[in-house]
């Protein structure tokens, strides 16, 4: 409140974000951190439910009247497609390459974060995503004539996506 009037919550700029990978037993603080990202949707599925009652319907006043009913089912995460400027490291690589060759039971446990900071550069939205394993890995169009930067793409399949703050 600001001289008795309730304050708008601050409206978050997009382009104020810092996304965040960390491989469990990594020798480093952070793996990869990227500029974009696609696919932060959780989606709650409904189940319907049809019941025949005793309770009559229709001209001819029949018995056994259908009623559908809509239950929550299970959530869903939808993947995740991260996007960054290229660079030398091959960790990305290594963990879609481990997945590619077998390796993804002990190679899904990975963790990421999503913070969005407002315009005092305060993390103030947070969204983790948990057990996490690369299902496409992907590096732009490569062209002589081209000045823009590689971009290196990786798709991922998490388990979980929950806001945390």
């Amino acid at each position: 409140m600001t001289n008795g009037i309730p304050t708008f919550p601050e409206i978050l700029v997009a382009t104020r974000f810092d996304i965040v990978l960390n491989l469990d037993g990594s020798k480093y603080p952070v793996d990869a951190a990227f500029q974009e990202c696609q696919g932060f949707k959780r989606t709650q599925k409904s189940i319907d439910l049809y019941e025949v009652t005793p309770e009559k319907w229709g001209k001819a006043n029949n018995p056994g009247r259908i009623i559908q009913t809509k239950i929550p089912g299970n959530v869903e995460s939808s993947n995740l497609i991260l996007k960054r400027g290229m660079t030398i490291s091959l960790t990305l690589w290594e963990w879609f390459k481990d997945v590619e060759e077998g390796n993804w039971a002990q190679r899904r446990k990975k963790n990421g974060t999503l913070t969005i900071y407002d315009l005092k550069n305060n993390g103030v939205v947070k969204f983790e995503f948990q057990r996490a394993w690369p299902t496409s890995y992907k590096i732009g169009d490569v062209g002589a004539n081209k000045a823009e930067h590689e971009i290196e793409e990786l798709e991922l399949v998490v388990e979980s996506f929950i806001r945390t703050a």
